[in-house]
Formats: structure tokens, C-alpha cells, sequence
């Protein structure tokens, strides 16, 4: 006997598609949704039925948006002669959060990983390249995580990059605020180190 419909379970299984949610996680959610009134499961379906018609790729920076160019890449109070270059929409996200990046981006979607199969012909590389190439940029931000696919990916960009006539600079990184030097990792204290600032 199933104790679960199978309507119920479906539900669950494609909930567990997403990522970071589990079975335990993606039957809570199927179960708030069930216990909701109809109208709100309508809605839900409604829009992500209607996700992938109303959103698409800004055709500059490669953001999700709903116009093309997207409200960076079309906002001329941005300084478009200086690029951040990050993984994923997420990124761009969080940079836009802290109000002190006034720049464009440009997103990778992705990080170069040869064990997943992906190479820099899977990502936005190219498109990057041919941005600087024609357009008249100064300086390209490497927002790329500080992950060993994520440097590599920064590596292999700033590699490329340099025969560019542009600025390539690198996000800093090293000991974070309120942080007590003696608790920090070697790495971490290392690359706090090699990006120190000159306040001469």
C-alpha cells in the first residue's frame, strides 16, 4: 500500500531536482504546498510555466533579464569601460548588494572543470574576449570564487587577457574584518600577505 499518492511523490521528485534540497526538504515543501489552498499551487505553476518565455539572456553580459540589453548593460550612469567578470547570476547578485561596484558584468556561467567535462568553450570566454576586443573597456574584475575551478578559471582569463590593452585586476581576498589574525588558515593568511596594500 502506498502511503504516499503518487501525485504527492512526483511532487517530491522533481522538488529534490533542485538543488540543495533533499527528500526531507522536498516533502515539507510538497506538503505546504498540498495544504495550501489550490489557488496558491495555480500561481506557483502558473509562474514557472511562464519562467523561460519572460526571462532571457542579456545578450551583452549574459545576465537573466527580461529585456535585452538587460537594466545594467542599457544604464548609461554605469561606467562600461570597467567589466566584472563572475561565475554565475548569483554573483552579480551579491557584488550589486554591497551599492560599491558601479561598473558592467559579465557572466561566465560557469568555471572551467575538465572532470565535469566543461572547458572554456562551455562558457561565455570567447564572448568576453570579443567584448574587450571591440568595445572600449579599460579594466576586467576577475570575480571568479576562490575555489580550485574558480582560480583556474581566473588563471586562464587573465592568461588570455593580456594581450589586450586593458587593466586585468583580481577581487582581493585574505583576512576578513573583525577577524583575529592567530585563527586564520595558512592560505588564507597567505594570500592576505601577497595582496597587501600600499598606503605610501
Amino acid at each position: 500500500m502506498d502511503v504516499i499518492p503518487p501525485p504527492l511523490e512526483q511532487l517530491i521528485k522533481e522538488l529534490t531536482k533542485l538543488p540543495g534540497i533533499g527528500k526531507i526538504t522536498a516533502t515539507r515543501l510538497a506538503l505546504y504546498i498540498l495544504r495550501k489552498p489550490a489557488d496558491n499551487a495555480l500561481s506557483l505553476a502558473e509562474t514557472l510555466s511562464s519562467l523561460h518565455d519572460s526571462i532571457q539572456l542579456c545578450s551583452t553580459c549574459f545576465a537573466f533579464s527580461e529585456h535585452d540589453p538587460c537594466a545594467i548593460c542599457s544604464d548609461q550612469r554605469r561606467n562600461h569601460r570597467v567589466i566584472c567578470v563572475v561565475e554565475g547570476p548569483g554573483d552579480l547578485l551579491a557584488i550589486e548588494k554591497t551599492s560599491s561596484f558601479h561598473g558592467v558584468y559579465h557572466i561566465l556561467h560557469g568555471v572551467i572543470s575538465p572532470l565535469e567535462g566543461i572547458g572554456p568553450k562551455e562558457l561565455k570566454i570567447k564572448e568576453l574576449l570579443e567584448r574587450v576586443r571591440d568595445t572600449e573597456v579599460e579594466e576586467v574584475l576577475i570575480a571568479t570564487n576562490l575555489t580550485v575551478p574558480g582560480e583556474a578559471t581566473g588563471s586562464f582569463l587573465i592568461d588570455n587577457l593580456q594581450q589586450y590593452p586593458v587593466k586585468v585586476t583580481r577581487l582581493a581576498c585574505g583576512i576578513s574584518m573583525g577577524m583575529d589574525i592567530k585563527y586564520a588558515d595558512q592560505h588564507t593568511l597567505a594570500r592576505a600577505i601577497a595582496g597587501r596594500q600600499n598606503f605610501s
